[in-house]
Protein backbone atom coordinates (compact mmCIF):
# COMPACT_ATOMS: atom_id res chain seq x y z
CA UNK A 1 0.00 0.00 0.00
CA UNK A 2 1.05 4.00 -1.28
CA UNK A 3 1.51 5.62 2.30
CA UNK A 4 1.51 8.80 0.07
CA UNK A 5 -0.06 10.65 -3.00
CA UNK A 6 3.43 11.01 -4.89
CA UNK A 7 4.39 7.54 -4.62
CA UNK A 8 1.69 6.17 -6.32
CA UNK A 9 2.38 4.70 -9.88
CA UNK A 10 0.48 7.48 -11.93
CA UNK A 11 1.68 10.25 -10.02
CA UNK A 12 1.50 13.16 -10.75
CA UNK A 13 -1.53 12.60 -13.13
CA UNK A 14 -4.29 13.99 -11.00
CA UNK A 15 -7.76 13.15 -11.61
CA UNK A 16 -11.04 15.22 -10.27
CA UNK A 17 -15.04 14.87 -10.87
CA UNK A 18 -15.61 18.30 -12.72
CA UNK A 19 -19.43 17.54 -12.13
CA UNK A 20 -18.48 17.97 -8.03
CA UNK A 21 -17.12 21.10 -8.63
CA UNK A 22 -18.46 22.61 -11.53
CA UNK A 23 -21.16 24.84 -9.04
CA UNK A 24 -18.28 26.35 -7.16
CA UNK A 25 -15.86 27.11 -9.47
CA UNK A 26 -18.79 29.17 -11.12
CA UNK A 27 -19.59 30.68 -8.44
CA UNK A 28 -16.14 31.59 -7.58
CA UNK A 29 -15.71 33.23 -11.21
CA UNK A 30 -18.66 35.13 -10.96
CA UNK A 31 -17.50 36.80 -7.49
CA UNK A 32 -14.22 37.28 -9.06
CA UNK A 33 -15.56 39.15 -12.02
CA UNK A 34 -18.03 41.00 -9.74
CA UNK A 35 -15.17 42.18 -7.54
CA UNK A 36 -12.88 43.67 -10.62
CA UNK A 37 -15.85 45.48 -12.06
CA UNK A 38 -16.47 47.36 -8.58
CA UNK A 39 -12.87 48.04 -7.77
CA UNK A 40 -12.48 49.30 -11.64
CA UNK A 41 -15.65 51.66 -10.55
CA UNK A 42 -14.28 53.22 -7.30
CA UNK A 43 -11.40 55.56 -8.72
CA UNK A 44 -7.51 55.20 -9.06
CA UNK A 45 -6.77 56.60 -5.27
CA UNK A 46 -8.75 53.98 -3.84
CA UNK A 47 -8.11 51.51 -5.77
CA UNK A 48 -4.56 51.95 -4.85
CA UNK A 49 -5.24 51.71 -1.31
CA UNK A 50 -7.59 48.80 -1.80
CA UNK A 51 -4.70 47.26 -3.84
CA UNK A 52 -2.22 47.92 -0.59
CA UNK A 53 -4.65 46.96 2.15
CA UNK A 54 -5.04 43.87 0.50
CA UNK A 55 -0.78 43.15 0.14
CA UNK A 56 0.16 43.83 3.25
CA UNK A 57 -2.64 41.24 4.47
CA UNK A 58 -1.50 38.89 2.23
CA UNK A 59 2.09 39.54 3.11
CA UNK A 60 0.72 39.33 6.86
CA UNK A 61 -1.26 36.01 6.35
CA UNK A 62 1.00 34.17 4.81
CA UNK A 63 3.67 34.49 7.10
CA UNK A 64 1.70 33.72 10.58
CA UNK A 65 0.83 30.42 8.79
CA UNK A 66 4.11 29.42 9.27
CA UNK A 67 3.78 31.18 13.10
CA UNK A 68 5.89 34.41 12.04
CA UNK A 69 4.55 37.15 12.67
CA UNK A 70 5.45 40.52 11.23
CA UNK A 71 5.65 44.07 11.52
CA UNK A 72 2.50 45.20 9.73
CA UNK A 73 3.86 49.21 10.04
CA UNK A 74 6.48 47.83 8.24
CA UNK A 75 5.38 45.34 5.72
CA UNK A 76 3.01 47.88 4.65
CA UNK A 77 5.85 50.37 4.01
CA UNK A 78 7.71 48.14 2.16
CA UNK A 79 5.12 47.52 -0.29
CA UNK A 80 4.15 51.01 -0.57
CA UNK A 81 7.78 52.01 -1.09
CA UNK A 82 7.90 49.43 -3.90
CA UNK A 83 4.38 50.04 -5.74
CA UNK A 84 5.50 54.17 -5.48
CA UNK A 85 2.96 54.84 -3.04
CA UNK A 86 3.58 57.90 -0.39
CA UNK A 87 2.01 56.95 3.10
CA UNK A 88 2.05 58.66 6.07
CA UNK A 89 4.02 57.22 8.90
CA UNK A 90 6.13 55.04 6.70
CA UNK A 91 8.64 53.38 8.64
CA UNK A 92 12.23 51.58 7.88
CA UNK A 93 11.48 47.84 7.36
CA UNK A 94 13.75 45.22 8.05
CA UNK A 95 15.58 43.05 5.63
CA UNK A 96 13.56 39.77 5.96
CA UNK A 97 10.26 41.91 5.43
CA UNK A 98 11.85 43.49 2.52
CA UNK A 99 12.68 40.07 1.07
CA UNK A 100 8.86 38.31 1.22
CA UNK A 101 7.34 41.50 -0.04
CA UNK A 102 9.95 41.09 -3.03
CA UNK A 103 8.44 37.36 -3.37
CA UNK A 104 4.84 38.65 -3.24
CA UNK A 105 5.34 41.53 -5.46
CA UNK A 106 6.79 39.48 -8.13
CA UNK A 107 4.75 37.13 -8.30
CA UNK A 108 1.60 39.05 -8.33
CA UNK A 109 2.64 42.30 -10.50
CA UNK A 110 4.52 40.19 -12.77
CA UNK A 111 2.10 37.49 -12.37
CA UNK A 112 2.33 36.63 -16.53
CA UNK A 113 5.97 36.18 -16.81
CA UNK A 114 7.10 32.70 -16.84
CA UNK A 115 7.49 30.94 -13.89
CA UNK A 116 11.23 29.22 -13.92
CA UNK A 117 13.87 27.46 -11.47
CA UNK A 118 15.94 30.40 -11.13
CA UNK A 119 13.03 32.31 -10.63
CA UNK A 120 12.05 30.28 -7.56
CA UNK A 121 15.41 30.59 -6.41
CA UNK A 122 15.95 34.21 -6.62
CA UNK A 123 12.42 34.13 -4.10
CA UNK A 124 14.17 31.78 -1.89
CA UNK A 125 16.99 33.79 -1.66
CA UNK A 126 14.32 36.61 -0.64
CA UNK A 127 13.08 34.92 2.09
CA UNK A 128 16.05 33.74 3.53
CA UNK A 129 18.85 36.61 2.63
CA UNK A 130 20.92 35.13 5.84
CA UNK A 131 21.24 31.59 5.08
CA UNK A 132 19.35 30.55 7.88
CA UNK A 133 15.72 29.51 9.17
CA UNK A 134 15.59 30.91 12.72
CA UNK A 135 19.00 29.57 14.21
CA UNK A 136 19.76 26.96 11.91
CA UNK A 137 21.65 26.86 8.33
CA UNK A 138 20.00 25.64 5.42
CA UNK A 139 20.23 25.09 1.61
CA UNK A 140 19.48 28.43 0.04
CA UNK A 141 18.56 29.24 -3.24
CA UNK A 142 18.70 25.24 -4.70
CA UNK A 143 16.84 22.26 -4.31
CA UNK A 144 16.81 20.44 -0.46
CA UNK A 145 19.65 18.02 0.20
CA UNK A 146 18.28 16.04 2.76
CA UNK A 147 21.52 15.99 4.74
CA UNK A 148 19.59 15.23 7.99
CA UNK A 149 17.33 12.69 7.03
CA UNK A 150 13.65 12.62 4.68
CA UNK A 151 11.95 15.22 4.83
CA UNK A 152 8.99 15.15 7.00
CA UNK A 153 6.38 17.06 9.10
CA UNK A 154 5.91 15.53 12.34
CA UNK A 155 4.21 16.30 15.39
CA UNK A 156 4.47 15.12 18.84
CA UNK A 157 6.96 14.44 21.59
CA UNK A 158 10.46 13.22 20.95
CA UNK A 159 10.19 9.37 20.64
CA UNK A 160 6.69 9.42 19.69
CA UNK A 161 6.07 11.51 16.39
CA UNK A 162 3.51 11.49 14.28
CA UNK A 163 4.57 11.60 10.79
CA UNK A 164 1.86 13.86 8.81
CA UNK A 165 3.73 13.73 5.87
CA UNK A 166 6.78 12.31 4.30
CA UNK A 167 8.28 14.46 1.06
CA UNK A 168 9.98 12.76 -1.95
CA UNK A 169 13.61 12.08 -1.20
CA UNK A 170 15.92 14.74 -2.53
CA UNK A 171 17.61 13.01 -5.36
CA UNK A 172 14.72 12.92 -6.95
CA UNK A 173 13.54 16.99 -6.63
CA UNK A 174 14.80 18.32 -9.55
CA UNK A 175 12.90 15.87 -12.21
CA UNK A 176 9.78 16.54 -10.22
CA UNK A 177 10.22 20.38 -10.44
CA UNK A 178 11.15 19.90 -14.26
CA UNK A 179 7.64 18.67 -14.27
CA UNK A 180 5.89 20.75 -12.74
CA UNK A 181 7.10 23.99 -14.21
CA UNK A 182 6.74 22.39 -17.33
CA UNK A 183 3.27 22.04 -16.39
CA UNK A 184 2.97 25.52 -15.35
CA UNK A 185 4.38 27.19 -18.03
CA UNK A 186 2.58 24.75 -20.88
CA UNK A 187 -0.73 23.63 -19.69
CA UNK A 188 -3.29 25.94 -20.72
CA UNK A 189 -6.17 23.48 -21.02
CA UNK A 190 -7.14 23.82 -17.30
CA UNK A 191 -9.07 26.81 -15.61
CA UNK A 192 -6.70 28.90 -14.44
CA UNK A 193 -8.90 28.57 -10.70
CA UNK A 194 -8.26 25.20 -11.05
CA UNK A 195 -4.79 25.44 -11.74
CA UNK A 196 -3.92 27.16 -8.47
CA UNK A 197 -5.90 24.38 -6.50
CA UNK A 198 -3.53 22.08 -8.27
CA UNK A 199 -0.60 23.96 -8.53
CA UNK A 200 -0.70 24.79 -4.53
CA UNK A 201 -1.11 21.02 -3.46
CA UNK A 202 1.74 19.66 -6.62
CA UNK A 203 4.26 22.37 -4.85
CA UNK A 204 3.75 21.54 -1.32
CA UNK A 205 3.99 17.88 -1.71
CA UNK A 206 6.98 18.19 -3.56
CA UNK A 207 8.41 20.30 -0.71
CA UNK A 208 11.07 20.95 -2.91
CA UNK A 209 13.11 23.60 -0.63
CA UNK A 210 14.33 23.47 3.32
CA UNK A 211 12.21 25.63 4.36
CA UNK A 212 9.45 27.96 2.78
CA UNK A 213 7.67 26.00 0.79
CA UNK A 214 4.36 26.95 2.18
CA UNK A 215 4.98 30.83 1.64
CA UNK A 216 5.65 30.01 -1.79
CA UNK A 217 3.57 27.93 -2.32
CA UNK A 218 0.99 30.54 -1.74
CA UNK A 219 2.60 33.02 -3.94
CA UNK A 220 2.44 30.62 -6.77
CA UNK A 221 -1.34 30.79 -6.12
CA UNK A 222 -1.51 34.55 -5.72
CA UNK A 223 0.04 33.96 -8.97
CA UNK A 224 -2.27 32.11 -10.99
CA UNK A 225 -5.00 33.44 -9.43
CA UNK A 226 -3.70 37.07 -10.58
CA UNK A 227 -4.09 35.70 -14.56
CA UNK A 228 -7.11 34.16 -13.84
CA UNK A 229 -8.25 37.40 -13.16
CA UNK A 230 -6.57 39.19 -16.36
CA UNK A 231 -5.07 41.45 -13.64
CA UNK A 232 -1.86 41.74 -11.62
CA UNK A 233 -3.85 44.17 -8.88
CA UNK A 234 -5.02 41.84 -6.19
CA UNK A 235 -8.33 42.76 -4.16
CA UNK A 236 -8.69 39.94 -2.29
CA UNK A 237 -5.91 37.60 0.16
CA UNK A 238 -6.21 33.57 -0.01
CA UNK A 239 -4.02 33.65 2.61
CA UNK A 240 -6.25 35.22 4.92
CA UNK A 241 -8.41 33.36 3.92
CA UNK A 242 -6.81 30.44 4.82
CA UNK A 243 -5.40 32.11 8.03
CA UNK A 244 -8.70 31.56 9.39
CA UNK A 245 -9.06 28.18 7.72
CA UNK A 246 -5.79 26.98 8.56
CA UNK A 247 -6.99 23.92 10.49
CA UNK A 248 -9.47 22.69 7.88
CA UNK A 249 -5.87 23.69 5.87
CA UNK A 250 -3.90 21.22 7.07
CA UNK A 251 -6.45 18.54 7.59
CA UNK A 252 -7.24 18.73 4.04
CA UNK A 253 -3.56 18.67 2.63
CA UNK A 254 -2.95 15.60 5.22
CA UNK A 255 -5.69 13.46 4.07
CA UNK A 256 -5.55 14.62 -0.22
CA UNK A 257 -1.74 13.75 0.70
CA UNK A 258 -2.30 9.83 2.16
CA UNK A 259 -4.59 9.61 -0.56
CA UNK A 260 -4.97 8.64 -4.12
CA UNK A 261 -4.42 10.92 -6.93
CA UNK A 262 -8.37 12.00 -6.89
CA UNK A 263 -7.93 15.45 -5.86
CA UNK A 264 -11.94 16.32 -5.97
CA UNK A 265 -11.90 16.80 -1.76
CA UNK A 266 -9.03 19.08 -1.97
CA UNK A 267 -10.15 21.57 -5.24
CA UNK A 268 -13.40 21.61 -3.21
CA UNK A 269 -12.03 23.07 -0.20
CA UNK A 270 -9.77 25.32 -1.95
CA UNK A 271 -13.00 26.73 -4.04
CA UNK A 272 -14.63 27.58 -0.87
CA UNK A 273 -11.68 29.00 0.56
CA UNK A 274 -11.60 31.09 -2.53
CA UNK A 275 -15.22 31.92 -2.40
CA UNK A 276 -15.07 32.91 1.25
CA UNK A 277 -11.59 35.17 0.44
CA UNK A 278 -13.57 37.20 -2.10
CA UNK A 279 -16.70 37.73 0.24
CA UNK A 280 -14.62 39.15 2.71
CA UNK A 281 -13.30 41.77 0.84
CA UNK A 282 -16.31 43.71 1.20
CA UNK A 283 -15.16 44.74 4.81
CA UNK A 284 -11.74 45.80 2.85
CA UNK A 285 -13.16 47.62 0.50
CA UNK A 286 -15.85 49.35 3.00
CA UNK A 287 -12.79 50.28 5.10
CA UNK A 288 -11.08 52.00 2.77
CA UNK A 289 -14.37 54.24 1.61
CA UNK A 290 -15.30 54.94 4.91
CA UNK A 291 -11.44 56.53 5.56
CA UNK A 292 -11.57 58.12 1.58
CA UNK A 293 -15.29 59.59 3.22
CA UNK A 294 -13.19 60.61 6.92
CA UNK A 295 -10.25 62.75 4.69
CA UNK A 296 -13.06 64.14 2.70
CA UNK A 297 -15.23 65.45 5.15
CA UNK A 298 -12.31 66.81 7.08
CA UNK A 299 -10.04 68.25 3.89
CA UNK A 300 -10.50 71.38 5.80
CA UNK A 301 -9.94 70.47 9.18
CA UNK A 302 -6.62 71.66 11.11
CA UNK A 303 -5.00 68.26 12.07
CA UNK A 304 -0.95 67.91 12.87
CA UNK A 305 1.03 65.15 11.38
CA UNK A 306 1.14 63.13 15.12
CA UNK A 307 -2.39 62.89 14.95
CA UNK A 308 -3.29 62.50 11.41
CA UNK A 309 -0.67 58.99 11.92
CA UNK A 310 -2.66 57.60 14.82
CA UNK A 311 -5.96 58.59 13.03
CA UNK A 312 -4.58 56.91 9.69
CA UNK A 313 -3.83 53.76 11.94
CA UNK A 314 -7.13 53.69 13.35
CA UNK A 315 -8.94 53.91 9.95
CA UNK A 316 -6.58 51.28 9.12
CA UNK A 317 -8.27 49.27 11.88
CA UNK A 318 -6.03 49.68 15.24
CA UNK A 319 -5.58 46.32 17.43
CA UNK A 320 -5.97 46.82 20.62
CA UNK A 321 -7.37 49.80 22.87
CA UNK A 322 -5.62 53.85 22.19
CA UNK A 323 -4.68 54.91 25.58
CA UNK A 324 -2.70 58.06 25.63
CA UNK A 325 0.67 56.28 26.64
CA UNK A 326 -0.07 53.94 23.09
CA UNK A 327 -0.57 57.60 21.60
CA UNK A 328 2.48 59.07 23.05
CA UNK A 329 4.73 55.98 22.08
CA UNK A 330 3.23 55.57 18.24
CA UNK A 331 3.54 59.31 17.58
CA UNK A 332 6.99 59.88 19.29
CA UNK A 333 5.94 62.37 21.21
CA UNK A 334 5.41 63.00 25.21
CA UNK A 335 2.11 62.18 27.37
CA UNK A 336 1.55 65.86 27.60
CA UNK A 337 1.58 66.23 23.94
CA UNK A 338 -0.64 62.79 23.46
CA UNK A 339 -3.36 64.12 25.63
CA UNK A 340 -3.37 67.95 23.93
CA UNK A 341 -3.41 65.87 20.90
CA UNK A 342 -6.16 63.81 21.80
CA UNK A 343 -8.80 66.36 23.20
CA UNK A 344 -8.05 68.72 20.33
CA UNK A 345 -9.33 66.09 18.00
CA UNK A 346 -12.15 65.34 21.13
CA UNK A 347 -13.33 68.93 20.44
CA UNK A 348 -13.65 68.85 16.68
CA UNK A 349 -15.99 66.38 17.57
CA UNK A 350 -13.32 63.33 15.48
CA UNK A 351 -12.93 61.40 18.75
CA UNK A 352 -14.56 59.83 21.53
CA UNK A 353 -13.78 58.00 24.89
CA UNK A 354 -14.73 54.63 24.83
CA UNK A 355 -18.11 53.72 27.06
CA UNK A 356 -16.56 51.00 28.29
CA UNK A 357 -14.12 52.63 30.88
CA UNK A 358 -12.01 50.72 32.60
CA UNK A 359 -8.62 51.55 34.67
CA UNK A 360 -7.15 53.70 31.59
CA UNK A 361 -8.98 55.82 29.48
CA UNK A 362 -9.32 54.67 25.79
CA UNK A 363 -10.71 56.65 22.57
CA UNK A 364 -12.27 55.57 19.30
CA UNK A 365 -13.21 57.48 16.63
CA UNK A 366 -16.96 59.28 16.61
CA UNK A 367 -18.99 57.44 14.69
Amino acid sequence: MKAFIHQHDNWPNFTWRSDEIVNLLSEARNLQGRLIGKMESIGFDLRNEALLDTLTLDVLKSSEIEGEYLNPDQVRSSIARRLGMDIAGSVESDRNIDGIVEMMLDATQNCFNSLTAERLFDWHAALFPTGRSGMYKITVADWRKDTTGPMQVVSGPMGKEKVHFQAPDSSIVENEMNLFLDWFKNNSKIDLVIKAAIAHLWFVTIHPFDDGNGRIARALTDMLLAQSDKSNQRFYSMSAQIRIERKGYYEILEKTQKGNLDITPWIEWFLCCLINALKSTDATLNRVLFKAAFWSKHSNTIINERQKKLLNKLLDGFEGKLTSSKWAKIAKCSKDSAIRDINDLIDKNILQKEAAGGRSTNYELKK
